[in-house]
């Protein structure tokens, strides 16, 4: 096994520290100029160490203050709740915000609706041609003002428009209930999930420090007859959230 790397040796003590408590959330790291000096390494190669923690979302970084070990609350996001929503007093009402709320929290919502050709994933899952079109509800849901998730919703433009689906702002009672009132509504969905770092868009939406560990979940809704009618691209922070599903044996 090669040696590890100063870079590496760095990151993997103080990945250690965090770890068992000795740094524990809200403690200040050394600063870099200690770093140097404990190391015997040169500033851009401590940096590197520092900005490998940030990106796993184990350190964080305030302008003239140095690095600090966050105090993250994680937020549970159960997976398996039905998005079945009819509720028209509270906005927004999909699982998610519904979970947060039940946790503490008060969610909000920006969203931004695009009519545009599927990417490969959509195309894939929702059974589309590369010149067909989706409807693209894009939100961003956030707590206290910091984004936590996007949630990229996408529908067959063929099936949706026309619809207030296809409309920007929230839709009350929800999209189930237009989808079922168009004959178009799920009975079940697949779901996928996977860690991966975030893109440069997705940083840019969660604050994210380039190449950040975030969670992505999947999920395709089917009509009874087996019709895909809603690719939803899900991606949270994976710093702060914990999924959860429940499970039937059969």
């Amino acid at each position: 096994m090669a040696a590890p790397t100063p870079r590496t040796q760095i990151a993997d003590e103080l990945r250690a520290a965090i770890a068992s408590g000795t740094l524990a959330p809200g403690d200040r790291l050394p600063t870099e100029a200690d770093l140097v000096a404990q190391y015997q390494l040169n500033r851009t190669t401590v940096r590197r160490a520092l900005d490998e923690l940030r990106r796993e979302g184990l350190i964080v970084s305030s302008q003239g203050r140095g690095y600090f070990v966050p105090k993250h609350e994680r937020l549970v996001w159960d997976t398996s709740q039905p998005e079945r929503n009819t509720a028209t007093d509270v906005s927004p009402s999909d699982a998610w915000s519904r979970q947060m709320r039940e946790q503490g929290h008060e969610p909000t919502e920006a969203i931004e609706v695009v009519t545009q050709h599927p990417n490969e994933l959509v195309a894939e899952r929702l059974r589309l041609d590369a010149d067909d079109l989706v409807v693209v509800r894009r939100r961003t849901r956030a707590l206290g003002g910091r984004p936590e998730v996007v949630a990229d919703s996408h529908y067959p433009h063929a099936v949706v428009a026309g619809t207030a689906i296809a409309e920007p702002g929230d839709v009350l009672p929800g999209v189930y209930a237009v989808m079922d009132e168009i004959g178009h509504g799920w009975v079940r969905h697949h779901n996928e999930v996977r860690a991966r770092a975030a893109t440069m868009p997705e940083s840019t939406r969660l604050r994210l420090v380039p190449g950040q560990i975030v969670i992505e979940h999947v999920r395709t809704s089917y009509t009874p007859d087996g019709m895909p009618v809603r690719c939803t691209v899900m991606v949270a922070r994976g710093d702060r959230t914990v999924v959860t599903y429940d499970q039937l044996e059969a």
